[in-house]
């Protein structure tokens, strides 16, 4: 498959390596303002490829999207990330109503993979922009809130966290919801789960573990002034299910028609991700407190969605 990327910066850069290292694509050009940038991040990725798996990967333009598969967009306004994303509302949202018209006039039988902040609005947005199916414009969304929540479930109990299964739900930002409800581990409830294992498991540490699954990303930023490994492994995982038609379940950001009474609101939810896009959401079985939750993370993502198509 050809894949866009739209970005040649951190998160551009290592999404393509990451692809090439899993041999998932066979072509990839990169698009960027800063064509230096670009054609040097390519260049270093295609001598990686020659070690890994055989790709072409070049710098190019929007036209040379035509025939891509999935289009990348990674770009962002370099503004400083403080303690939300949401403050990259108007900058990033001034980007994409450049861009996304010229995905869709040059790629238009692609599916768009957002990683761009906030990224349930960019979503949002750029369905709006492209006029694709609501199925082919997904963004990055919870995939990597959930596997940072995974991450450190596993750590906690000492198991692998891919034998953790558990969902960090709606908005990828301030109003995410991590739930606990529905966490198990060997299809035991998580809270048997601990107390079976007499690990502690009372709402001080539920607050407090759910507190740092949605400051990770700014506890990375802090120290490095940057994040990209997650959200490249992140974007590889959403590619292979899309390239591989795995059908595979991923908390994808994609506008739904209704979430809580919530008329098309863009934020994550389990979605089975295939060939076609995201062809199938579901809302979990959540507690009365966590419907609570959602709805109120859909709220504040329909205000915010509002804000950027005024922009």
């Amino acid at each position: 498959m050809k894949v866009g990327i739209i970005g040649a910066g951190f998160v551009g850069s290592t999404t393509a390596y990451t692809l090439v290292v899993k041999g998932l694509v066979q072509e990839i050009v990169f698009v960027d303002i800063n064509e230096v940038k670009a054609e040097a991040e390519a260049l270093d990725v295609l001598h990686a490829a020659a070690l890994n798996a055989d790709c072409k990967v070049y710098k190019g333009s929007y036209a040379d999207l035509k025939g891509a598969g999935i289009v990348i967009v990674t770009v962002d306004s370099q503004k400083a990330l403080t303690d939300n994303r949401m403050a990259l509302l108007e900058s990033n949202t001034k980007i994409l109503k450049e861009i996304i018209p010229q995905i869709a006039t040059h790629a238009s039988e692609s599916i768009i993979l957002l990683a761009t902040n906030p990224v349930d609005v960019m979503t949002a947005l750029s369905l709006k922009l492209s006029g694709f199916a609501k199925e082919k414009v997904i963004g990055s969304g919870t995939v990597l809130d959930t596997a940072r929540f995974r991450a450190m479930l596993g750590e906690y109990f000492g198991i692998s966290p891919q034998s953790v299964h558990a969902y960090v739900l709606g908005e990828h930002g301030a109003s995410s919801l991590v739930s606990w409800s529905t966490a198990s581990i060997g299809g035991m409830a998580l809270d048997k789960y601990a107390f079976k294992c007499k690990k502690t498991l009372d709402d001080a540490f539920k607050k407090q573990m759910s507190a740092d699954v949605i400051d990770a990303g700014f506890k990375i930023y802090r120290g490095k002034k940057a994040t990209y490994y997650g959200i490249a492994s992140s974007l590889v995982k959403i590619c292979e299910a899309i390239i591989k038609n795995e059908r595979r379940e991923l908390t994808v950001s994609v506008v739904h028609d209704e979430v809580e009474g919530i008329k098309n609101v863009p934020l994550s939810l389990p979605a089975v991700i295939g060939k076609n896009g995201a062809v199938y959401t579901a809302v979990p079985d959540l507690s009365d407190e966590e419907e609570k939750l959602l709805k109120h993370s859909a709220e504040v993502m329909a205000e915010a969605v509002q804000e950027a198509l005024k922009i």
